[in-house]
């Protein structure tokens, strides 16, 4: 039994992932209320499974992958389909989604030059992502046509909020970019003396 319920965290996380299409097609169709709703479940979801996983040691390397993608996937897709509709900005998408993707690219090339590598999210990437989730849901609470949160939150996300999920975009990927720097350096410093004659 216990066996089993280890798993609850990873079933979770699948379950978030797969609430990217119904979020994103609700959107599309103007059903923001429905939107937000699951929008939030998927955000409520991503709290649970860590306390879980940390709160009876039920972590794998399969939860430990998943879920910081899974986050990327529901929020990128969302910029996305949010820019798309007109909603969201396009430098805010291109400065969130761009950071994703120079640190996709850096670790590619990481591991392609050091064969090994334990990538977990800094601090800064953990506010990064929280306040990018925070952020679409003040926004979807601006389109729901509530007659006084929404003007709230309207006022909240544009235009303090996209300027803080901007700040903190690059901010942490320029912090990456000089962790990363200073380790491949250290890695390459200690490849060179390993391969030198005694």
């Amino acid at each position: 039994m216990t066996s089993a319920l280890r798993h609850i965290p990873n079933i979770i996380t699948v379950v978030r992932v797969l609430l990217v299409i119904p979020t994103a097609w609700c959107l599309v169709e103007g059903h923001y209320v429905e939107a937000l709703v699951l929008m939030a479940i998927a955000g409520a979801s991503d709290a649970v499974d860590g306390w879980l996983a940390r709160r009876f040691d039920w972590v794998s390397w399969f939860g430990a992958a998943l879920d910081p993608l899974a986050d990327k996937i529901l929020v990128g897709v969302l910029f996305i389909t949010m820019t798309v509709e007109g909603v969201l900005p396009l430098w805010v998408a291109g400065i969130a989604i761009g950071r994703d993707l120079l640190i996709l690219a850096g670790a590619t090339i990481y591991r392609l030059l050091f064969k090994h590598i334990e990538f977990a999210p800094t601090l800064l990437s953990k506010a990064n992502t929280a306040m990018q989730i925070v952020v679409l849901l003040v926004l979807l609470l601006s389109l729901c046509g509530f007659e006084r949160l929404s003007p709230i939150a309207s006022a909240i996300a544009d235009p303090y909020g996209f300027w803080l999920v901007s700040a903190l975009a690059i901010v942490s990927g320029a912090d990456y970019v000089v962790a990363w720097s200073r380790r491949a350096a250290a890695e390459s410093t200690a490849d060179s003396q390993r391969g030198a004659p005694r």
